[in-house]
């Protein structure tokens, strides 16, 4: 299985803020407390999936992020000054524009999940976790994960984007893009960026409005299927989304039917017969962003190329037609800003002349 660099499975970005319940947009009293910062007030209180409460009486001013996804976020915020180090850290040329030149100034604390002792050593006063280890979650894989007990000493608090922490245990499907809104508009109370947040949230609304005026109506009968192919998580057993994962909500909002949305949790291996069984409409070919253009191509080349020589998937109605997506893996699976970008993208490639 190939490194997933962004975290993959697990990604968290900054759980436990604004929404109340598990992938919800709720209000209580952690939005109430990020509406105050709006206005530059504290303190700012946010919890996690499991309800505990962190509060921040001013904003943190040393800040390690767990990996790309989080970091990304601080940046555009541009809270990305409080950042002394990170872990899983972004490729050279894999964050768009000016972002790049500052997330390759970052101090890189681990090339993937940083150590116990060095994380809890850093200095920071905030980590900012992309991975689920809350409470009963347990670990899921990813080390030897500090205590509560262990932050506390440390002088650290502990966070997490409850929009892609908590999915996985939430009680419905996530089919629209209101906890990584509510994450990011909360992001922006704790680090008193609020007025970017808000300008972040705007836009990805605008974008996801006008994409739901032309598609949105079309009966779920009617809509294409769609398969996300992660070509990164290896070829022999196929690792599919379900209804839990945020790119369901992106599938799902650009007017496509995942096939795998009958699926509970955010994702499962399954075997090729089972794509085959669900003979998908489209495929989105989910690659990692190698940091430019032609590598990218390369990578995209190689997964539909893999798809359209490989006996168990020739003959899938997708690859005859040749309707293949070439969109990254990151922005379709990492909640975040780009999530409403995708959905635009998706939407303008299955419904030509009629979204966007």
């Amino acid at each position: 299985m190939r490194s997933r660099v962004w975290g993959g499975t697990a990604a968290v970005v900054i759980g436990g803020l604004l929404a109340a319940g598990c992938g919800g947009g709720g209000k209580g009293a952690a939005g109430q407390s990020a509406g105050k910062a709006a206005s530059g007030d504290y303190p700012v209180s946010v919890t996690d999936c499991m309800g505990a409460t962190t509060t921040f009486s001013e904003a943190p001013k040393k800040i390690v992020t767990s990996n790309a996804s989080s970091l990304e976020l601080l940046l555009r915020l541009g809270a990305g000054d409080k950042v002394i180090g990170t872990g899983f850290p972004p490729g050279k040329g894999t964050l768009p524009g000016a972002l790049d030149a500052q997330a390759q100034k970052v101090k890189v604390l681990g090339r993937s999940v940083i150590s116990k002792e060095k994380l809890l050593g850093s200095g920071a006063d905030l980590y900012i976790d992309t991975f689920a280890a809350m409470g009963g979650m347990g670990g899921r894989g990813m080390g030897d994960v500090p205590t509560e007990e262990e932050f506390k000493a440390a002088g650290i608090k502990h966070i997490y984007l409850k929009s892609t922490a908590c999915a996985a245990q939430s009680k419905s499907p996530v089919t629209d893009l209101s906890a990584v809104e509510a994450d990011i508009t909360s992001l922006g109370a704790v680090t008193g960026t609020s007025v970017k947040a808000k300008e972040l949230v705007a836009g990805m609304k605008e974008k996801v409005d006008a994409v739901q005026k032309t598609v949105g109506g079309v009966a779920e009968s009617k809509r294409p299927t769609y398969f996300f192919f992660d070509y990164e998580a290896g070829t022999k057993q196929p690792t599919v989304i379900c209804n839990r994962q945020v790119a369901n909500a992106v599938i799902t909002l650009a007017g496509a039917r995942n096939v795998f949305a009958d699926c509970d949790g955010d994702r499962k291996q399954v075997g090729w017969e089972d794509v085959i069984a669900k003979n998908p409409d489209w495929i989105q070919l989910g690659v990692r962003n190698r940091g430019s253009e032609a590598a990218n191509k390369k990578a995209f080349d190689e997964a539909q190329k893999w798809l359209e020589t490989n006996p168990a998937t020739e003959g899938l109605k997708a690859v005859k037609e040749g309707h293949f997506l070439r969109i990254g893996s990151e922005q379709t699976t990492i909640a975040g800003v780009e999530n409403a970008e995708t959905v635009e993208q998706i939407a303008k490639a299955l419904y030509p002349g009629k979204a966007g």
